[in-house]
């Protein structure tokens, strides 16, 4: 028995924190019993949740379309299944060069020895997804996770519980709970689940949650991967086609209706170009939506709660002067179905509280510059962005903004399609996280970079023994000590 059992013997808890307790001892166990796993064995894990992926696809889309009273089926089929499964191929494609030994350089002093680094799942994973992309965000996760060879125990939003029930359906059919298991519920098991001794943790959420769940983890030395919000920006360059821009940004802006970790959260317009920009957006907006309420492809506002907030953002606004534009082609009443049409503010000032907080709905505040640089101390005076997003076919303008500014992605006339891209690292920077995954960089990131060195019978450790007035010193210190 090891000091983990005997702590958790000797404290009380609730039942759905002590079943926590004893899946995490469960996996630890059967980790240890078979630390690495095979690549053929890996692959053979991903094909494996693959396949009840596809099998319980309509069953996730409908579940996480009444969690949030509407949401588009086809966004969650495009946006995140179809996303996992090209994760997984990815993975499946490039795990066993991934998993070879990295050859390192020795340096002359140690020859003739070898030096490699090796690459060794860390053990069992937390991974705590939100509720905006509960599929996406618990799933993608796992599928770094297995890639790397861990096990894996997953957190369910308690606002996305209809998904959380067939998810745990779905991965208990697939896995046995000791390599891959699901946790339902909020308050007291999301807290507790914070405090587990995992290997790692995987937390994707707000900043300030993002702080609670950092806190809890280091208590036992625990390492963090952070995946937070943020209030990410746009810029807009006189030369652009605002036609364009206005497609692509209606685009990310709107899908899931705003409530994307990298949504546009704020823009900038050249002076004098709003009106335009607006009328632009109004045409693809209704193109896309002719109809708000009963429209099944716009999702609602996840609850009550998240409702409120961005409804308190725009009075807040509005209290302090910003002007409202709202789009709503048929004049529908919205708040009983919790919907909210696309709306712009101008007139914002830095003091409202949508230019404090990620705004997560479909909402836009537009501010128009002058100066690039302006823009640039703007951006880089707040905390550092999730995304960037930079509309401008010129690459050496786009490379001026990029090198002058911090965030977890820069995107060049497009935006939220990077987080599809399987070979790009997906992260923030400061505020907006820590740690990456998805790429290469999720195998490693969820890997342990073991440095292995091998010293043959041959090697002479002449040169560093004491006493050292002998003659091969001098001629250490002669030869390297200059």
């Amino acid at each position: 028995m090891n000091s983990h059992t005997k702590t958790n013997s000797m404290t009380s808890y609730s039942p759905e924190v002590q079943r926590m307790h004893d899946i995490l001892e469960q996996q630890k166990v059967a980790y240890q019993r078979y630390p690495v796993p095979t690549a053929k064995e890996r692959i053979e894990r991903l094909a494996r949740l693959k396949k009840v992926l596809v099998k319980y696809q309509d069953q996730f889309a409908e579940a996480i379309n009444q969690d949030y009273g509407n949401r588009s089926i086809s966004e969650t089929k495009i946006g995140e299944l179809l996303t996992c499964l090209e994760q997984i191929k990815y993975y499946s494609k490039h795990l066993t060069a991934w998993m070879k030994p990295s050859k390192r350089h020795v340096s002359i002093l140690h020859q003739p020895a070898k030096a490699w680094v090796q690459y060794q799942p860390l053990g069992v994973i937390g991974i705590i997804a939100p509720w905006n992309y509960p599929l996406l965000l618990s799933v993608g996760p796992l599928i770094c996770a297995l890639a790397a060879g861990n096990h894996a125990i997953l957190k369910i939003s308690s606002s996305s519980s209809n998904f959380g029930f067939v998810l745990e359906n779905a991965l208990s059919e697939a896995f046995p709970q000791e390599l891959v298991a699901v946790v339902n519920g909020g308050g007291q098991i999301s807290d507790a689940f914070s405090h587990l001794t995992f290997d790692k943790i995987i937390f994707t959420g707000s900043t300030n949650v993002g702080k609670t769940v950092m806190s809890a983890a280091a208590e036992n030395l625990v390492p963090v991967i952070l995946e937070l919000g943020g209030k990410s920006p746009v810029i807009v360059h006189p030369s652009s086609d605002l036609n364009l821009v206005a497609e692509r940004i209606a685009f990310g802006k709107l899908w899931n209706s705003g409530q994307t970790c990298v949504a546009p959260d704020y823009m900038f317009l050249p002076r004098g170009k709003t009106a335009e920009f607006i009328e632009s957006f109004k045409q693809a907006a209704t193109t896309m939506y002719p109809t708000i309420r009963d429209n099944q492809d716009y999702t609602s506002i996840i609850n009550d709660k998240q409702y409120n907030r961005v409804q308190g953002y725009l009075e807040d606004a509005r209290q302090q002067g910003a002007e409202l534009i709202e789009i709503n082609p048929q004049n529908e009443e919205l708040a009983s179905v919790r919907k909210i049409a696309p709306t712009f503010l101008t007139g914002v000032l830095p003091t409202m509280d949508i230019m404090k907080n990620e705004i997560f709905g479909p909402v836009l505040p537009i501010m128009e510059y002058d100066q690039i640089d302006d823009v640039i101390d703007f951006i880089n005076g707040r905390p550092r962005p999730l995304a960037l997003y930079y509309f401008d076919f010129d690459n050496a303008r786009a490379e001026y903004v990029s090198q002058r500014t911090h965030s977890g992605h820069f995107g060049q006339n497009a935006v939220v399609t990077h987080v599809a891209q399987d070979d790009l690292p997906f992260g923030g920077v400061g505020a907006s996280g820590m740690g990456k995954y998805h790429g290469p960089e999720g195998f490693f990131g969820l890997s342990h970079e073991r440095s292995v060195m091998s010293i043959p019978k041959l090697f002479s450790l002449k040169f560093i023994l004491a006493p050292y007035d002998k003659a091969l010193n001098k001629i250490l210190e002669k030869t390297f000590l200059r």
